[in-house]
């Protein structure tokens, strides 16, 4: 899967200026102002609610679809499965299902749209971004606990902060760098945690390169947030809910068809049938964790891609970390991972993080409030 200064002035297809892209929840864009201004107060009042509304769905999707798919994920690895490129292609598959969406939320045509082709050579290259974070996920995932593997994901937000910076024009405050610092801490403690050498299965090679795997799916994740922060911006200009729609299901189908190529040269394919008759819980369990892995990816999907749409690309991200307690505890609890003192320590540096970037939304949303 546009700051609410930024997103909200794509409807006038204007370009957003530095001060602009700041974060400032909630409130309409200064390109809006005037007719706020003009507009009865109960009007005002009820888009503001409105936006609330839409904000609150988007990241309510993205956390109980990105906690859901990544519990599901390493409960694949864990029965028994052990493809990497069938657990790419999951992560995209179920893209045919937001058609439903585009059928109750069709696109608007306009006399100033967007050429298909350049809209189209977007989607591929983001669509290949893709293909390649979702591998690396999906070897991280394979290697390490899933609490290991939640965890070093906070990193996400550092790299975003960069991206935003450079891609996005994202003002970096105390705060905001005092949450990147945080963050890289903590994945380095994970990085370095020798008592998850082992816990798995797997070799201390394997677990280290499922680190560095998921520590650059992060970084790529960031970045496909920021690209499509920047595209929503400058080339697609529509303030639609179908354009989120479009977004998601035309880059995921472009991943979706490259992690079927792939799962079928590396001859991953072949061994399909065995291991769903190998599957510890039984061929229906392996059916069902396989539906709704890819489902719970499309629920995570549209909540990113609509709060990068609504808010911005770090916004979202956010939101993303925002389920870091949840993941690491479930793991305890369903997978037995170990939560040794290294790993606590890891998540309360995160939850740290994670605050000092709240508290500076805070302050923005004061600051906007107070103006």
């Amino acid at each position: 899967m546009a700051d609410n200064n930024g997103g909200n002035s794509n409807s006038g297809g204007a370009s957003t200026n530095t001060a602009e892209v700041q974060i400032q929840i909630p409130g309409p864009s200064k390109n809006e102002a005037p007719a706020a201004q003009e507009a009865p107060a109960g009007s005002s009042e009820a888009r503001n609610w409105k936006w609330w509304f839409v904000v609150a769905a988007d990241a309510f999707f993205l956390t109980v679809g990105q906690t859901s798919a990544t519990l599901l994920g390493r409960y694949y690895y864990s029965q028994g499965g052990s493809s990497k490129w069938l657990s790419a292609f999951l992560q995209t598959a179920g893209f045919p299902i937001l058609f439903f969406g585009l059928f109750f939320f069709p696109s608007k045509s306009s006399s100033g749209e967007t050429p298909i082709g350049k809209v189209a050579m977007i989607y591929v290259v983001l669509g290949l971004i893709m293909t390649a974070d979702d591998i690396m996920y999906s070897h991280g995932l394979m290697y390490l606990p899933v609490s290991t593997y939640s965890l070093i994901c906070a990193s996400q937000l550092a790299f975003n902060v960069i991206f935003s910076y450079v891609l996005n024009s994202q003002k970096l405050t105390g705060l905001i760098m005092n949450s990147v610092v945080l963050l890289t801490l903590s994945a380095l403690l994970l990085g370095v945690n020798h008592e998850s050498y082992g816990y798995t299965g797997v070799s201390r090679g394997k677990y280290l390169l499922g680190f560095l795997l998921t520590l650059g799916a992060s970084g790529t994740y960031s970045l496909i947030l920021s690209l499509m922060q920047l595209t929503f911006e400058n080339v697609i200009k529509k303030q639609t809910f179908s354009a989120v729609l479009n977004m998601q299901i035309y880059t995921a189908s472009v991943a979706t068809f490259a992690c079927l190529i792939g799962l079928f040269a590396s001859g991953e394919w072949k061994d399909l049938k065995g291991e769903m008759d190998s599957f510890q819980s039984g061929q229906f369990s392996y059916l069902m964790t396989l539906v709704w892995t890819s489902v719970s990816w499309q629920v995570a999907s549209i909540g990113m891609v609509g709060l990068i749409f609504e808010v911005s690309s770090l916004f979202s991200n956010v939101i993303s970390i925002f389920a870091l307690p949840i993941v690491p505890l479930l793991g305890v609890m369903v997978f037995h991972d170990e939560m040794n003192g290294v790993k606590i320590i890891a998540m309360l540096i995160s939850i740290w993080g994670f605050i000092s970037y709240v508290y500076q939304h805070y302050l923005d949303n004061k600051k906007a409030r107070s103006a």
